[in-house]
């Protein structure tokens, strides 16, 4: 790896990722450089402001331009699934944290049948304060619901459309239990999406979620956005980075290759599995839209934006008995 000085004080994942026991602060921190991106125009995000009041300190371009093919790359899925459920359908976000999807969803007249984030309690508590504090984010909620009844709690919301609950993704009978009885229907065509989440579990709290997911859903997609190539020298100063920081990415094993991300799947009862570094994600989004954020600020060393993003991925799992055409 060249630029080996640059490497080592440089720590990608700390960007890219939230901790599995996230910190409200952490959480923060992450939205921070969501609503940095924003503000200098990479996507539109008119809600990211009400979770991160500050648009904070400048960051690097290449971190920009990461977060963007993340965004666009998770994003195109998503809508596409919904667009050919014809919106009859679900998804559930798992490790949410303060994600606005719901939001942008209500907003392109793209919302499914319903809309479930998943995440512990603590970061919960947070987002459920910051909907009923702000009304841009509590007035979507309530347009969407048809009764004078919500049902709203320190850990959990549950509207017509919309539900946020609090539960710890390794634990999957309390997180079934808990996601049927906020009315999650297996027989819908169901959209699953985790960023930076399955990375620290271990693979086998990891796979139990993925089988569980096909196990449960006849008709399904699960997105999932992550490290990879993980065991090369750029990963392994990545890796490194993170235990400084007392983090440990327990299911690291799995980021190894696109391949190795694809067999968690295939090995779990899905029918298909298909992988894209974020090099590959980036190049084949529209190239207008790439030339017009590419002038938004000066790269200087574009080499390092094509290392980090050659150790991101989005790999993605279908089930598709209704044929839909996932």
């Amino acid at each position: 790896v060249s630029h080996s000085s640059n490497l080592s004080s440089f720590t990608p994942t700390v960007y890219f990722c939230k901790l599995q026991h996230v910190s409200c602060e952490s959480l923060t921190l992450l939205h921070l450089f969501f609503r940095f991106a924003t503000s200098k125009g990479y996507w539109k995000d008119p809600y990211i402001q009400y979770f991160a009041r500050s648009v904070g300190e400048r960051k690097a371009p290449e971190i920009n331009r990461g977060y963007y093919a993340r965004v666009q790359g998770v994003n195109h899925l998503l809508d596409a699934f919904i667009r050919k459920a014809e919106c009859d359908c679900q998804v559930i976000n798992l490790g949410a944290g303060l994600d606005t999807t719901f939001w942008r969803l209500k907003d392109k007249n793209l919302m499914p049948r319903k809309y479930f984030e998943v995440d512990f309690p603590t970061v919960v508590a947070r987002k459920i304060h910051n909907i009923k504090t702000k009304p841009p984010l509590s007035k979507p909620v309530i347009e969407t619901h048809s009764t004078d009844s919500l049902l709203l709690d320190a850990h959990s919301l549950d509207s017509d459309r919309y539900c946020i609950l609090g539960a710890d993704l390794r634990d999957i009978s309390n997180l079934d239990e808990k996601l049927k009885k906020f009315q999650l229907n297996p027989e819908l065509p169901t959209l699953l999406v985790s960023e930076c989440v399955l990375v620290y579990m271990t693979p086998a709290h990891s796979s139990n979620l993925v089988r569980w997911a096909a196990e449960t859903f006849h008709t399904a997609m699960f997105i999932n956005y992550e490290q990879v190539n993980m065991s090369d020298r750029f990963g392994q100063v990545m890796i490194e980075n993170l235990q400084r920081r007392q983090c440990t990415l327990a299911g690291v094993e799995v980021c190894q290759s696109l391949d190795s991300q694809k067999e968690r799947f295939l090995k779990a009862c899905w029918e298909h599995a298909d992988a894209l570094d974020m090099m590959t994600v980036y190049s084949m989004l529209p190239q207008d839209d790439v030339a017009r954020i590419e002038q938004l600020e000066f790269l200087d060393e574009r080499e390092l934006l094509q290392q980090l993003l050659q150790h991101y991925s989005i790999c993605w799992a279908t089930k598709d008995k209704l044929n839909l055409g996932t």
